[in-house]
This record gives structure tokens, sequence and C-alpha cells, in this order.
């Protein structure tokens, strides 16, 4: 049986940024933090993560839903600028950390035809990983919240 009240990483990482202490937020959204990805594998990998968090995206109310999958948008339309991706890859799980979040993940051009037609998650090991860096990932992070900014008034930085 799920436990619906369970702690997550999520919990822990919106905490964080409520404190201000989470140092992979680009940007505070309607909805909750924009966040650069763990794993950069893919450049641009970010999570959208509710503030509050929920268990799941059916849980919102009609209003928050709206929000949320708006902000997911508007986040994947900034990334879509800044890394030149051809299309973005949204994926909302919650397999392993149970609660509401969506993967945003940038897709080139020139990826290998294969890989091109695959979920991430499909070919994720066969990347090599790039671990979160706030000086090496700083300038990727002021371009989204650069962007993200130009295109919503919503967002604050």
């Amino acid at each position: 049986m799920v436990d619906r009240n369970q702690t997550t990483l999520i919990h822990d990482r919106v905490a964080l940024a409520e404190r201000g202490e989470n140092p992979t937020v680009i940007a505070r959204m309607r909805s909750g933090f924009l966040v650069l990805a763990d794993n950069q594998a893919i450049c641009g990998w970010c999570i959208l993560l509710p503030s509050p968090v929920v268990f799941d995206l059916n849980t919102l109310d009609d209003h928050a839903r709206r929000l949320f999958l708006a902000d997911m948008a508007l986040a994947g339309d900034a990334l879509l600028k800044v890394t030149g991706a051809y299309r973005m890859n949204y994926s909302i799980l919650g397999n392993v950390d149970q609660a509401l979040h969506v993967h945003l993940q940038p897709r080139y051009e020139n990826e290998p035809i294969e890989q091109s037609k695959m979920p991430v998650w499909n070919f994720l090991k066969s990347l090599r990983e790039d671990p979160f860096d706030i000086e090496r990932h700083r300038e990727l992070m002021n371009a989204i919240r650069q962007e993200l900014s130009r295109i919503s008034s919503f967002v604050v930085l």
C-alpha cells in the first residue's frame, strides 16, 4: 500500500528551495520551483517542483493544476530557446519519488537516430554523467532565468 504522506526527495528539495538553500533553483514560478536536474547528461534537463508538494497531478484542484501545467509549458518554451533543442520531453512519473514533479528534457537534433526515438530513461545509462555544479552550470541557469523573465511576468527571480 502506498503511503501518500511519505516524505520524499521532492519534499526535501522544495523545503530547501523555500528556505533559499537549494542551489539548483533557477526560478520561483507560480506553482513552485524550476530547478536544474542533478544530472545534466542532457544539457538543460530541468525539474518543475510544486509548492506545496502534493502526491500527484490529480490531487491539485482545477486552478492549481492549470497553473502547474502552464508553468511546465512556459519552462519548456524557455528551455527550447536557451538550449537550441528542437523539442521537449515532459515526464510526470512519480514512480521513485512519489510526489508530483515533472522532468523537462530538451531533445537535440544531433542525437543518434535510434536514441532520438526513445524516452531519455531508455538510454540514460549510456550517457556520460554530468553532475550539477553551480559554477559550471551558472551561465545556463542565468540564461534560462532571463528567458523566463522575458516571456512571463509571473516568474520570480
